[in-house]
């Protein structure tokens, strides 16, 4: 039986200032909701890989535990929950994923499809991506499953990239507005009299 890799990851201190997100749905594609290893085939197909190489317990649960788990150490969080989430959870940012493709085999490479949508706390979409990612391995059902979890991290690594601005922007404090300072008012300006013209008797004869 076999399990994805988590990787090397470094748990948040509890009580970390960190974004609270939330993750799902995650959707598997109809085919990887087995207990069963498939193998890619050269033709193509898939195909068991024999009657004993199988999952270790739900490979949906799996592949939740391992994004999970990388985000909160990516984004120095612990308040990070699966959808739907618990009651009261006000998440800032929420990340939809489906999985289409997940697999490898003998003589193919490890390869990832996946599209995952990013929304803010109001639940405004704010970014989405598609992705196809491929991992080499040496052939062995156990680097195979290497192979994928290492795909599986490095998804998780482009999403929390993608939701870092906004996990960021959420742990900022909001701005005050500061009072206006009082202005004095300019002093007026001295009022000049108005120059009147000079008015005289005379009269000036030309010759």
């Amino acid at each position: 039986m076999y399990q994805l890799d988590n990787g090397t990851v470094e748990m948040p201190a509890a009580g970390a200032d960190g974004a609270s997100i939330l993750l799902g749905p995650v959707r598997l594609a109809d085919y990887l909701q087995r207990d069963a290893l498939l193998q890619r085939l050269p033709d193509g197909g898939l195909a068991p890989e024999g009657q004993r190489a199988r999952w270790a317990g739900d490979l949906q649960g799996n592949v939740n535990q391992l994004l999970l788990r990388q985000l909160a150490w990516r984004l120095k969080s612990q308040s990070l929950e699966l959808s739907p989430g618990r009651e009261g959870f006000n998440p800032d940012v929420q990340v939809e994923l489906e999985i289409t493709r997940l697999d490898s085999g003998p003589q193919h490479p490890a390869v990832l499809e996946a599209q995952w949508r990013v929304l803010d706390k109001l639940g405004k979409h704010q970014s989405s991506r598609l992705v196809r990612l491929q991992e080499q391995h040496q052939g062995s059902t156990g680097d195979q499953v290497r192979a994928q979890s290492e795909l599986l991290q490095r998804l998780s690594e482009m999403i929390a990239t993608a939701i870092e601005p906004m996990a960021v922007a959420s742990r900022a404090p909001a701005k005050r507005n500061s009072p206006k300072t009082p202005t004095r008012p300019e002093p007026a300006l001295p009022t000049i009299p108005a120059v009147e013209p000079i008015r005289t008797d005379l009269e000036v004869f030309r010759f």
